[in-house]
């Protein structure tokens, strides 16, 4: 089935966005995180909204976040390859530029709806209100799943809550084992980590238990799992996990 484009441009971005400066002081420093601050409070409260309506639905929405060049993609791939067909998904991609995951991921046959934040350089993450408007190409009734393939970026899609049920960040083996302990907020807001790319391990000087380690440093409770969407190791616990969250969510 072919995907629809939707643009999120720069003035959708001035009432939905944020600033990137983190600063502190007086004068307009302070006016600065008051804005960001009342941004951040009108996407939660959008995102309650994403929330129930998704519930109301019936939909398990699943938001998926990771650094570029984690094998995300291609783990969503395999992912909608093994749902199918007693499982009826959609996807939602989130990129600033180019139609490439969206297109890859319309193969499976699963409607899929690309987001692009290009315009006047573009977002580095998905926000509630592109959520909403996004989702609403769909027939939510006919879906089990919503899967969010999030902006490739370990920082600013963790600050922002789009209404999903659960957060899976996906970590390879190629960008080393300190990122769970660089980028604590990702790792502590996701409900489950995967570890990428494991067939990679013997051509990597990557330590995958001190990764591991680094993970339960920052979220001790959370869940690991270790797989490679390219040899399908470890894919069938990472499914596994997907369906008792739907069945969950289902009555």
């Amino acid at each position: 089935m072919p995907y629809s484009l939707f643009r999120q441009t720069r003035a959708c971005h001035r009432g939905h966005g944020h600033t990137h400066t983190h600063t502190h002081g007086g004068g307009s420093d302070d006016r600065k995180i008051q804005i960001e601050r009342r941004i951040l409070d009108e996407n939660e409260q959008l995102a309650g909204d994403n929330r129930r309506h998704f519930a109301a639905h019936g939909v398990f929405v699943l938001n998926m976040m990771s650094s570029p060049g984690s094998g995300k993609t291609t783990l969503l791939e395999n992912t909608l390859n093994r749902l199918a067909p007693d499982t009826q998904c959609a996807v939602i991609v989130g990129d600033i530029c180019t139609t490439h995951d969206a297109d890859r991921l319309a193969a499976s046959g699963m409607p899929v709806i690309q987001v692009n934040t290009d315009q006047f350089g573009g977002d580095c993450h998905l926000t509630a209100p592109l959520i909403a408007q996004a989702a609403a190409r769909f027939n939510l009734d006919d879906l089990d799943l919503l899967i969010v393939e999030n902006v490739g970026n370990l920082v600013c899609p963790a600050e922002f809550d789009l209404g999903e049920d659960a957060r899976v960040v996906v970590l390879s083996t190629t960008e080393g084992e300190d990122k769970p302990i660089k980028y604590p907020l990702m790792f502590r807001q996701c409900d489950l980590a995967l570890v990428n790319k494991i067939d990679l391990l013997p051509y990597l000087d990557f330590d995958l238990e001190l990764a591991r380690n680094n993970i339960r440093q920052v979220h001790p409770d959370m869940p690991i799992q270790n797989l490679s969407a390219r040899t399908g190791e470890g894919l069938d616990q990472w499914i596994a996990w997907i369906r008792d969250k739907i069945s969950a969510r289902q009555p």
